[in-house]
């Protein structure tokens, strides 16, 4: 259902010259919506559904008492923000195969606020990544080695632009850019900018070479000895680069092994942390000019503010 639209399905003794225009369309529609949002929603709706068919119910077109006795099932065990998200693929299920939404009864929406007052809205805070941390996370990485090059830029790069891992891996060599500040960054495309309407992230040199992300990706460029294709690629065990661009998933599990590497035995289980670092400032011209990071006292690598949870973040050890 969400993964393919059927608002356009093909109509009998339709022009054969719009079968293109409704394939388009159709294609145009899925990407209204992200992919993981896309993926999410149809988990969320799998759910729904088997919850129907347990309880006797009928998931579409449901009623608003079915939705609401659903969400109540769920708010013993799940946060205001899971029980929103499913009611929001419920909404889009029905709205997608032309009924309306049972989300919008008032029985469902003041149940929903009973919800929220109840278990709370608040987002769990994260302590920040410092550069004590970055030094520990890339301690060890040999300068020699392929796979530990780009690691060390992945890592630098990303805590220095504050970059959802999403927008790592989709950077191309040709989207970054030096200048006497150092690099400036063109993102194309990310989660808060799904038109592509795009903005420049400049990066500074660090004032210690072990965490300067501009040196880091110097090294992993002349590596590359490509200035086109994908900026962050897969490379094997024998130190052979190859085309394919990384995952979003494959990042964190780098980030993991190199927290697994340098975790002491006498820590506790990791907990996350994101990234907390001083806010942007954009420097007066152009609107297409890239937001330069204030200089933070104390720390080796000026970076970027952020306090969304998909953004580029670690796990990291703590101390007893």
């Amino acid at each position: 259902m969400f993964d393919d639209p059927q608002q356009l399905a093909p109509t009998p003794g339709r022009e054969l010259a719009l079968d293109g225009a409704v394939s388009k369309a159709q294609e145009l529609l899925r990407h209204s919506l992200a992919q993981n949002t896309r993926r999410a929603y149809a988990a969320d709706w799998r759910h729904f559904s088997s919850w129907c068919q347990a309880n006797h119910r009928i998931p579409l077109p449901a009623l608003p008492e079915t939705v609401a006795l659903y969400l109540t099932s769920l708010s013993e065990g799940h946060k205001a923000s899971t029980l929103t998200r499913r009611m929001s693929a419920i909404s889009q299920a029905h709205q997608a195969a032309g009924f309306d939404s049972p989300t919008q009864a008032p029985v469902v929406r003041q149940l929903m606020k009973g919800i929220r007052r109840t278990l709370g809205t608040a987002q769990t805070g994260k302590s920040p990544v410092k550069v004590e941390h970055l030094r520990t996370i890339i301690a060890g990485l040999d300068p020699e080695r392929t796979l530990d090059v780009r690691d060390r830029a992945l890592i630098l790069i990303g805590f220095a632009g504050a970059f959802r891992r999403s927008e790592l891996v989709g950077l191309d060599v040709e989207d970054l850019e030096f200048n006497e500040n150092g690099l400036v960054v063109h993102l194309r495309r990310s989660k808060t900018d799904p038109e592509g309407q795009g903005r420049k992230v400049g990066i500074p040199y660090g004032s210690t070479p072990a965490t300067c992300p501009v040196r880091a990706f110097e090294a992993w460029v002349a590596v590359l000895q490509t200035n086109e294709g994908p900026l962050f690629r897969a490379v094997d065990r024998h130190g052979r680069v190859h085309n394919t661009r990384l995952t979003p998933q494959s990042v964190a599990l780098v980030v993991k092994k190199l927290i697994a590497k340098r975790a002491s035995p006498a820590t506790t289980p990791a907990t996350r942390c994101a990234l907390a670092l001083p806010p942007r400032r954009r420097p007066p011209g152009s609107q297409n000019a890239p937001s330069w990071p204030k200089p933070a006292t104390g720390r080796s690598t000026p970076c970027a503010s952020t306090s969304a949870r998909d953004r580029f973040s670690l796990k990291m050890p703590r101390q007893k």
